[in-house]
């Protein structure tokens, strides 16, 4: 072989791994979406896991739509995923077998105003994703039974769910003060509101936003008080399976960018409007430059979508909890420089 052949097939070779080198690269640079949405593109739906039936959370009106605060969360998905946020299916659950839905893979995710726990994450091979709304447990009692206090609730008997966390942490708050308080469960929360207003308990047990809920159910909401006490920790947000980080990561910037709306002044009213804005963290969350959708293996107008869908969070929150729903405060479920707690991470 000439010294110009070998000369020739050396420079080749190393053309045709620089080629591979570069595809690889390419592939690695925009990631396949992973298996839960392949699937869901493949059936064509989102299956979202939701209460199976609470004012603000989830509901359905009196025409059988699904509405409510984690109802439009499933919308965003689908809109960002999918184009569509109609394209969701909707499976109510119990508290009892929400978890076990999820793990079966009957849902994709579960939104479910559900407390994010060690052992829910650990214990049930579950990813928590991220915290949608903030809350605590609380008390909802008859303005008859003439207590200012949770601590004033010894013999007490509180309506609850079961298969939640609510009756340990009544019982570690119990303990803590020397009293008791009894509970009654049930496997539905329109079951445990009737019964409290049948007068089968004294009052109702959950976390501050069902109890907005709870309360707005009653044949007389004036005749129930909210007491002030607050007895735990009650972060709920968004589940999904271990075992498919892209489909976590996608859930994950989904929140993030409908708090990232908000805290740019960005609605479903005026996302449009925004793409000709020349800051370089709305023209990232729009999809108008840093290919963010593509990383995820959507497209880059993924967030628009989900943003033209539904709103930005604080939309969301006022159309379910706010002076005009449920009236429920925002709180520390207010952003970060508002107040309160929510912090989404940055778009760069």
């Amino acid at each position: 072989m000439t010294k110009a052949r070998r000369t020739l097939l050396k420079t080749l070779a190393l053309f045709a791994g620089s080629v591979l080198v570069s595809a690889s690269a390419m592939a690695q640079s925009i990631p396949a979406p992973g298996p839960t949405v392949e699937a869901i593109k493949k059936r064509g739906e989102l299956n979202c896991g939701v209460d199976a039936g609470i004012p603000g959370f989830a509901f359905q009106d009196a025409s059988g739509a699904w509405k409510g605060f984690d109802v439009d969360y499933c919308k965003a998905l689908a809109a960002a995923v999918l184009g569509d946020p109609a394209k969701v299916k909707y499976v109510g659950t119990t508290a009892k077998v929400r978890f076990t839905v999820l793990q079966s893979g009957e849902i994709d995710v579960l939104v479910r105003d559900s407390t994010l726990t060690f052992a829910r994450d650990i214990d049930l091979g579950l990813t928590e994703v991220a915290v949608n709304f903030y809350a605590g447990q609380g008390f909802m009692v008859r303005k008859s039974l003439g207590v200012n206090s949770a601590a004033e609730l010894n013999g007490a008997t509180m309506c609850m769910l079961t298969g939640a966390t609510l009756e340990l942490n009544i019982a570690d708050f119990a303990r803590s003060k020397g009293t008791t308080i009894n509970s009654l469960l049930f496997e539905k929360s329109e079951e445990a509101f009737a019964a409290a207003e049948s007068g089968r308990c004294d009052g109702y047990s959950d976390d501050t936003g069902s109890l907005a809920a709870a309360r707005s159910t009653m044949k007389v909401p004036d005749d129930w008080v909210i007491l002030p006490d607050v007895i735990s920790k009650e972060p709920l947000g968004l589940h999904t399976r271990d075992g498919d980080y892209r489909w976590s990561d996608i859930v994950f910037w989904v929140d993030a960018g409908l708090k990232t709306a908000e805290e740019f002044g960005i609605t479903k009213e005026n996302v449009d409007e925004k793409k000709s804005s020349s800051d370089p963290f709305v023209r990232r969350l729009l999809g108008l430059e840093g290919d963010f959708g593509k990383k995820l293996g959507l497209d880059n107008e993924a967030f628009y979508r989900a943003i033209k869908s539904v709103g930005n969070y604080g939309q969301i929150y006022d159309a379910y909890f706010g002076p005009k729903a449920l009236g429920l405060p925002r709180g520390i479920n207010n952003l970060w420089n508002q107040g309160g707690l929510h912090y989404p991470l940055p778009f760069r």
